[in-house]
């Protein structure tokens, strides 16, 4: 017979409660010297050898043949050809959800702005696209096909011109609903390139690879490295810690299902995080005994059971005030309200990457084909950051057109500002433009 999980049990009325919770939560996404140096250094043969590095580097670490960097891009055509490949089933799911991540980001679009002064001075915002975005796939044996949608559509729904997809084939391994998915999503270029030595290409640019404007997307511990070193250079969407969630219960929610909501997560990975919280301590014994009735069911019970003992809990509370000041401690990347009333909790949650609301709404449809974005703020971030959207592939310039009456009147008190901070040119060019000086 299976043990029993032996996950953490917390009371949030207990003294050292905090103490338990904040080391429950540590995480440090930091690479150790040996990482941190090896991407340095793949990072300056890219910049010194453009393709001939990423080629070198393709065949060492992903076992890949190819001795020039054509063999390493894959035309439209060869996407489109993905398409045809995959079921009839896979194409209409995958052509589903990419019309509800679209629809969902077309209402995020930004447009420019201005008005206008009564002395004609005209204020604004100029809202334009990057030219090009970068997006980092796993390859090989790793199939996320619903992460190209969700990186690629934003773009292109901001208007980004040209994205450009990196995705590793190991030994060759090519994963056809992954290039399907980029068909789909209006996926501009692919090369079959990965780790550090693509994110290098992406922001620096080879003799083939175009260098970008932003680099998106998930990766591992060298990827993740690399885009903290290039970023400044090209801008970066996160740097994405393990995936987590919370789900906060009443009580009157099936506890298998919300055993099946902790387990969604753990099974990603031996450092996910999935947290219960509840007012009612009966309930939360019930989904203890789901979760050791439902975890011998599962294809990758072992990872789900190390992340569960890790890293996961089942946290008591008094009540709903206490339930959502716990929440905003943890500022989940994923934030279940399997509560009666979700909507009288919402005004008192603050920080969530996305907050699923009720009884039905698992967090599993916000990863596949919700509408919004799966690509979430982790670690606590969600403290002040944002889920991806249109927004982050659109930039802001400001609009500034002064009338003669206008740059007069600003003249005037930008002088005086300007002499205040002996910036004695500054001062003269505003003072020029004063009527009558």
């Amino acid at each position: 017979m299976t043990a029993p999980i032996a996950i953490r049990r917390l009371n949030a009325a207990d003294q050292d409660f905090a103490r338990h919770l904040d080391h429950l939560l540590s995480w440090e996404s930091v690479s150790d010297e040996a990482v941190n140096q090896r991407v340095l250094d793949i990072i300056q043969a890219v910049r010194e050898r453009g393709d001939a590095a990423v080629v070198e580097f393709t065949q060492r670490f992903d076992g890949v043949p190819a001795t020039t960097m054509a063999e390493l891009i894959l035309p439209r055509e060869r996407l489109e050809l993905a398409l045809t490949r995959i079921t009839a089933e896979q194409r209409k799911a995958l052509e589903t959800a990419a019309a509800r991540v679209r629809s969902y980001h077309e209402k995020q679009k930004q447009d420019s702005w201005t008005y206008t002064e009564a002395d004609g001075t005209v204020l604004g915002q100029q809202v334009t696209p990057l030219d090009r975005a970068g997006l980092y796939v796993p390859g090989g044996k790793a199939s996320y096909p619903s992460s190209v949608l969700m990186n690629a559509i934003p773009a292109k729904v901001a208007g980004v011109a040209e994205v450009v997809m990196v995705v590793p084939t190991p030994r060759g391994e090519i994963n056809e609903i992954v290039l399907a998915a980029a068909c789909v999503a209006g996926v501009d270029r692919v090369f079959t390139i990965g780790g550090a030595q693509a994110v290098a290409a992406l922001a620096y640019g080879t003799e083939s690879v175009p260098q970008v404007d932003k680099i998106v997307g998930p990766g591992n511990i060298y990827v993740a490295t690399a885009k903290r070193h290039v970023f400044g250079q090209v801008g970066i969407d996160m740097i994405a810690g393990p995936s987590e969630i919370l789900v906060v219960c009443d009580g009157g929610t099936d506890p298998d299902w919300i055993a099946m909501d902790l387990f969604s997560q753990a099974e990603h990975d031996e450092d996910a995080q999935a947290i219960l919280v509840s007012p009612d301590a009966a309930f939360l014994d019930k989904v203890a005994a789901s979760i050791d009735k439902l975890l011998p069911t599962m294809e990758r019970a072992e990872i789900i059971r190390t992340s569960l003992q890790n890293r996961g809990a089942l946290i008591l509370v008094a009540d709903q005030a206490q339930a959502c000041q716990v929440a905003n401690r943890i500022a989940p990347e994923h934030l279940e309200l399997s509560v009666a009333d979700p909507q009288a909790w919402l005004p008192h949650i603050r920080h969530a990457g996305a907050i699923f609301m009720g009884r039905y709404t698992a967090e599993a449809l916000g990863d596949y084909c919700a509408g919004p974005n799966h690509v979430l703020p982790t670690s606590g971030t969600a403290r002040f950051s944002s889920p991806l959207g249109v927004y982050d592939f659109q930039k802001r310039s400001s609009i500034i057109f002064c009338s003669a009456d206008g740059a007069s009147e600003l003249g005037k008190t930008a002088s005086i500002l300007a002499r205040g901070e002996s910036l004695t040119a500054h001062a003269r060019s505003a003072e020029f433009r004063i009527k009558g000086e």
